[in-house]
């Protein structure tokens, strides 16, 4: 299925322009992206502390509450990816912002009537996730048509950059909006975010053909076609794998770390917000320098290798104490967002190369089913440990789990590969998105 993209953009460069400043539509994505983002991040330090200090939930509420933005993609990613191929993306995106703006307002104004409950944040955190799903597969499917081949890694590089620099910023801020405003009142910025990023889309100028409607189509082989595609190779399914087991061991940590400041080690949620900023930091720095690292080590070593210190930083949590012991949990936090960015643009990067443009959604959701619906089973697996064994015991099995990830790539079959590039398949293999790409011999 072919649905006739037109995009502008500039194959040919002007010399030492930046890619934000040369490319309307990137920068339209870059914008749209980085204000989400920020919005995002205040919201993921907000509704854990609405939901332990406001409204008083257990711990396995407080912990599950974070994995339900994530469930969607468990749940609906597959359908969700075949309806983003289907359909123009730009509409899709505007459509996704306008029911998170929605849904979103609904929590302060049923805490300014005073009726806000445990029950209701669930509901929203996953109706917005849903929304999320939308956004997250049309804005992916739109970045390649929006830059040249050799172009993606800079420009996955600098929304993964400018991404984790909006996260640091707006945890931060959360943190200290929860104190000085109120956890729930702080959730009017993510309002005011969304917005944002829905003016930016409204810039983006991508010229879309309405799809065949005449053309007989099966959402179930749809489905199939993705699922099937994101296996197809020795490369997708090792990267797959690697990040599934990455993100359910170090969802299980990141899930725990509320309980491991606020009630735990009884800090607020000002030093919360600044724990977490700090992977954000990192990820920044990750993500502006990715580009230089792969040029010079190769993109194979750096997604081999970036997980190992990215699970140091998480051991480092379990050093903190009250107060300027909190400090170990900053540093080791950094580590992480450092090194983990990195690994996200040389995969993303990688799979967004080899797929034909009509099978970015349908890739995209079948990839984000598995990896980051692992990320709602980390939650609720963390919400079950740290009422069986405690927090920080929860802890040591995300870290122990999480190790796995790196293990498998620096031992498994990609581990003689310098530069992920060479995958490719030729252009007679990837034109055919149900074959799989052919595969080196030494896979």
């Amino acid at each position: 299925m072919n649905l006739g993209y037109s995009v502008s953009m500039i194959t040919h460069p002007a010399p030492g322009r930046h890619l934000v400043v040369r490319n309307a539509n990137f920068r339209a994505l870059w914008v749209s992206s980085t204000m989400g983002i920020l919005g995002g991040s205040v919201t993921a330090v907000v509704l854990p502390v609405i939901a332990a200090v406001e409204l008083g939930a257990s711990d396995f509420a407080v912990a599950a509450l974070s994995g339900m933005v994530f469930l969607p993609w468990l749940l609906f990613g597959l359908p969700v990816g075949v309806v983003v191929d289907r359909r123009r993306r730009r509409p899709v995106i505007l459509l996704s912002l306008v029911a998170r703006i929605v849904l979103l307002a609904t929590l302060p104004i049923a805490y300014w009537m005073g009726v806000l409950t445990t029950a209701q944040l669930f509901i929203v955190s996953f109706l917005a996730g849903l929304a999320a799903v939308y956004f997250t597969l049309a804005e992916a499917a739109l970045i390649p048509r929006a830059v040249t081949k050799d172009e993606l890694i800079e420009g996955n590089g600098l929304m993964t950059g400018s991404g984790a620099s909006a996260d640091a910023v707006g945890r931060g801020l959360g943190g200290w909006m929860t104190q000085a405003v109120g956890a729930s009142n702080s959730l009017l910025v993510q309002l005011g975010a969304s917005v944002a990023s829905f003016i930016a889309i409204l810039g983006l100028k991508v010229e879309e053909a309405v799809p065949d409607a005449s053309e007989k189509r099966h959402i179930w082989r749809e489905m199939k076609s993705g699922l099937s595609y994101s296996l197809s190779t020795t490369p997708l399914r090792v990267l797959l794998l690697v990040a599934a087991l990455w993100n359910l061991g170090g969802n299980i940590v990141v899930s725990l770390i509320v309980l491991l400041v606020v009630r735990t080690l009884g800090e607020n949620g000002t030093w919360l917000g600044f724990l977490m900023a700090a992977t954000a930091v990192g990820g920044t720095l990750g993500g502006l320098t990715v580009k230089r690292l792969a040029d010079r080590f190769g993109s194979g070593v750096v997604w081999r290798y970036s997980m190992f210190p990215a699970a140091a930083g998480y051991a480092a949590l379990l050093l903190m104490t009250p107060g300027w012991g909190m400090l170990p949990g900053f540093f080791g936090m950094f580590l992480t967002g450092l090194a983990i960015s990195m690994n996200i643009v040389v995969s993303t990067s990688f799979r967004q190369r080899v797929c034909p443009p009509d099978m970015m959604g349908r890739l995209g959701s079948a990839t984000r089913m598995v990896s980051w619906g692992m990320l709602a089973v980390a939650s609720l697996l963390a919400g079950v440990l740290a009422t069986t064994i405690g927090v920080r015991g929860g802890i040591v099995v995300g870290i122990l789990i999480a190790v796995l990830a790196p293990f498998i790539a620096s031992r498994g079959p990609l581990r003689g590969v310098r530069h992920l590039e060479d995958l490719e398949p030729a252009p007679a293999d990837a034109a055919q998105p149900g074959r799989p790409a052919q595969e080196q011999s030494t896979l």
